[in-house]
């Protein structure tokens, strides 16, 4: 078929893989850092970033000929990033982006607003959170209420960028993915929750039409055709090509487990969050806020310079680390919800008594607590047969074997790429075979999977079960039914 495109605007770059459209292999590539300020000079807050900053490193990152012959585009974004126009098209104000923490009392607000946490799972699949696109609709409304008024259209970055690569036009387009993280689109139904983005925002407001995984939001003056386009999260897992009974698991400051499911998931707790994914299936989320920081915190107690070290260390112990378990709740937690709670050491014995046991802990009781999350999807019937472990410390020694048998399923390691823009170039193939009627519009272009390494569970599978219910039976006891809804 040609090649390809696809374009990753992540909160701090823009990345462009050029890809051979029939087998994926990347040709070539561009990057470019986000313009550090704004582009009228004006040092925004972190929180608000002029999405003008977005289309200059776009610029950059495609400059030297790197979109030559190109026959289609897609774009993957960062989430949660609000774009509020008005009713000529221009922004309102800089577009919210992050987890922003002004939003945390809009976040109540809402939950409070609708009758609970339970009333948000059943009507959009997920309960409000600082960052997602409603709750900053709240905040608005409630900080800046002329801005408010004055907002018509709501879009998110994808869906920003994709209208101007398109110049502009009267239509405005977003896909399943981008909208199932809004708070105001449920991906059980299909459909939007009008009545919601009144509630947040305090009238009615233009929202994008959302389109087919596999269908085009338009052509340039150019002839350049544009995909749907979708976030980042649902780009990285159609870039590395997971399907049904695989997970991801993604190991950052915080960290969260995923998986491919064939139906939405209500879930009352607000544990879940039912995502769509970028294929026409579902992504159902389960969050954990202390991944990472919990073997960061660990390797300042224990005076080391860096997380090698830390997994070194580790390394000396044994699986179970002498009877030491580590509830990694250094930030209150998510999952389970223990918003006010911390951390807690337990099984202290003179002889547990040493930094390497320590250090084996932290790893142990990180990974425990994303098997949790783990167990929040299976006990909803989600099937996880073999699991992605994403991030830096997928890559650390002490990670990789301790995963496979705590898990208990197969891990791959894949080799570090930009995988949303991946995934945003496989989905610009898929639309531009569907357009010249050589791809089914239910079956996406079937690229080579990414570079990995497996590891199995082996003989150690009995050893990490092990592992496991000591976790539980600590936590049990430190927190009964936490995990009872």
């Amino acid at each position: 078929m040609g090649i390809v495109a696809g374009l990753d605007s992540s909160p701090d770059f823009t990345r462009i893989v050029v890809c051979d459209a029939d087998t994926g292999a990347v040709l070539r590539q561009g990057y470019a850092p986000h313009p550090v300020e704004a582009p009228d000079g004006g040092g925004a807050r972190p929180s608000d970033v002029d999405p003008q900053a977005w289309l200059l490193s776009l610029g950059e990152a495609a400059g030297g000929g790197l979109l030559e012959g190109v026959q289609a585009i897609g774009v993957s974004a960062q989430q949660n990033a609000l774009i509020p126009l008005d009713a000529q098209g221009n922004t309102v104000r800089p577009a919210m982006v992050g987890g922003d923490k002004r939003a945390q009392v809009a976040a109540a607000d809402l939950v409070d607003a609708l009758g609970g946490r339970e009333a948000w799972a059943q009507a959009v699949g997920c309960v409000p959170q600082a960052a997602q696109p409603v709750t900053k609709l709240r905040w608005l409304a409630k900080s800046e209420p002329e801005n408010a008024l004055r907002t018509a259209t709501l879009l998110q970055a994808h869906d920003w960028l994709v209208w101007q690569l398109l110049g502009r036009p009267v239509r405005r387009t977003t896909d399943r993915g981008g909208a199932s993280g809004t708070g105001y689109w449920s991906a059980a139904t299909g459909g939007y929750r009008p009545d919601l983005v009144e509630l947040a925002l305090g009238h009615q407001a233009m929202l994008p039409e959302v389109i087919g995984p596999s269908d085009a939001a338009g052509t340039t003056p150019e002839g350049l055709l544009i995909s749907a386009g979708t976030g980042e999260t649902m780009a990285a897992a159609f870039g590395l090509g997971i399907g049904l009974g695989d997970a991801v698991v993604s190991l950052g400051a915080s960290g969260s487990v995923m998986a491919v499911h064939p139906e939405a998931l209500a879930d009352q707790s607000g544990m879940i969050t039912s995502l769509a994914d970028a294929t026409g299936m579902h992504l159902p989320v389960v969050t954990t806020l202390n991944a990472v920081r919990t073997l960061r915190g660990a390797a300042e107690l224990l005076g080391l310079p860096d997380l090698e070290s830390l997994s070194d260390l580790a390394m000396k112990s044994t699986p179970g680390s002498h009877g030491l378990v580590l509830l990694p709740y250094l930030e209150g937690e998510r999952t389970p919800h223990l918003p006010h709670t911390a951390g807690t050491l337990a099984g202290l014995r003179r002889e547990s008594m040493k930094p390497e046991h320590l250090a084996r802990a932290a790893f142990e009781g990180m990974l425990c607590g994303l098997a949790d999350a783990l167990d929040v999807l299976r006990g909803r019937g989600v099937d996880v047969r073999r699991i992605f472990l994403l991030g830096p410390a997928a890559e650390l020694t002490a990670v990789q074997a301790a995963a496979p048998s705590l898990f208990g399923v197969q891990v791959v390691v894949p080799q570090p790429a930009d995988y949303a823009a991946i995934g945003a170039a496989r989905q610009a193939a898929w639309a531009l075979g569907v357009s010249q009627g050589t791809l089914d519009p239910r079956n996406p272009p079937a690229w080579q999977g990414a570079a990995a390494q497996v590891l199995e569970p082996g003989d150690d599978l009995a050893v990490g079960q092990a592992v496991r219910q000591q976790f539980v039976a600590v936590r049990e006891q430190t927190h009964p039914g936490a995990f009872r809804v």
